[in-house]
């Protein structure tokens, strides 16, 4: 399911790139570069928060099957890979973000229905209904116990941003700004649900009141803000040196 949202989030946005006048075919080529990257990065980020187990067992790196990959780690890693590449082919950096936004949040929310169906980031103990018990002796998830269907939070909310990112997309006038507002939308989707989190792989702190993706939201937040902030106020600078000049 990863790989599916993956091929579906690079596969729209060089469609819709095609639209905007900048090369698909880059924008395919680019999507190869960030799997990759997102992929060890978010599998990195697993290891830290883990790193014990790992260093008993090296060899379990590779073994992503068993679950295992933190998506602000791919996040991480991703990020520079993608502004070096767009440098590299001269693609506008902010222009190929806003076009990435909307489906990099469908993707995420493809790739987390395989979190689902393989039982890992599943919920606290909780009943009502958005709770799920899982059976399957092959289940990430601890068996026979109602938990928060956390995952298919994450994944709805992740539907609900890509929907927002696409109607704001009509609005949108500056380069740059849906991609901060996809990244400000998913810091508050995430550190709501883990507060519905179980797993105790995610590093909790405080005595279990706040977790390792959390800390990152918050983090992201308040960058993401600033970066919206201090992005538009350059180029409202920008039009009005233009249009002083005109």
């Amino acid at each position: 399911m990863v790989g599916i949202g993956f091929l579906c989030g690079i596969y729209l946005t060089a469609r819709r790139a095609k639209k905007e006048g900048v090369d698909p075919d880059r924008i395919l080529d680019m999507g190869v570069y960030l799997m990759l990257a997102a992929i060890i990065g978010s599998r990195l980020l697993y290891v830290l928060t883990t790193l014990p187990d790992f260093i008993k067992n090296p060899l379990e790196f590779f073994a992503i099957w068993r679950g295992g990959l933190v998506f602000y780690g791919g996040v991480i890693a991703a990020l520079p890979i993608g502004i070096w590449y767009m440098r590299k082919y001269k693609l506008p950096v902010w222009r190929t973000a806003d076009i990435a936004a909307p489906y990099v949040a469908l993707g995420h929310a493809i790739g987390r229905l395989g979190c689902f169906f393989a039982g890992c980031c599943y919920g606290a103990p909780g009943s009502g209904l958005f709770c799920v018990t899982f059976n399957d002796p092959h289940s990430l998830a601890p068996l026979g116990i109602a938990l928060y269907a956390t995952q298919l939070m994450e994944s709805i909310g992740d539907l609900v941003i890509f929907i927002i990112l696409i109607i704001l997309r009509k609005y949108s006038k500056l380069d740059g700004q849906l991609f901060w507002f996809y990244m400000i939308l998913y810091s508050i989707l995430r550190f709501v649900v883990e507060f519905f989190r179980g797993d105790e792989v995610r590093g909790v702190y405080f005595g279990g009141f706040i977790s390792t993706s959390q800390i990152i939201a918050v983090f992201l937040f308040g960058a993401s803000l600033s970066m919206l902030w201090t992005h538009r106020s350059r180029q409202n600078a920008y039009l009005r040196q233009k249009g002083r000049h005109e």
